[in-house]
């Protein structure tokens, strides 16, 4: 059975309603208390290709389970005050996922444009990710 829009679709849909913050910009990000960086990845990619230092890991399929606070699996992180910045691995996984965030009603909502791959190249710190330091 054909689909009626395709991934592209939701992409760009959801890049106009959400807020883009560039990798370079988001490298001041790291250090800001009022923000929390969070990695849409899947753990084998963690694992392959290192971490952002303070990121804190909120697996794709498991995100909107954490926000919700009615949840079982929620998690106390998704209940502070801080902006969650949003990546994964090129900034597509990290564009739906700001704007379901956004559905669910998160105001302070944004995604590293390019993700992980981004963060790189602008000379973004990158961890082992048994040496990743977790923010609370």
């Amino acid at each position: 059975m054909p689909i009626s829009r395709g991934v592209a679709d939701l992409v760009k849909e959801a890049m106009a309603e959400i807020t883009t913050v560039p990798a370079k910009d988001a490298l001041a990000l790291l250090d800001d208390p009022s923000v929390q960086l969070v990695d849409l990845r899947e753990a084998g990619e963690l694992d392959r290709d290192g971490v952002i230092p303070g990121a804190y890991h909120a697996p794709r399929g498991m995100l909107e389970f954490w926000v919700d606070p009615m949840s079982p699996y929620f998690r106390e992180v998704f209940a502070s005050e801080r902006r969650l910045v949003l990546f994964c691995a090129g900034g597509l996984r990290s564009a739906l996922a700001a704007r379901t965030l956004k559905d669910m009603g998160l105001s302070d909502v944004a995604h590293i444009e390019g993700g992980f791959s981004a963060w790189k190249e602008a000379g973004g710190s990158v961890v082992p990710r048994q040496l990743r330091v977790k923010k609370n």
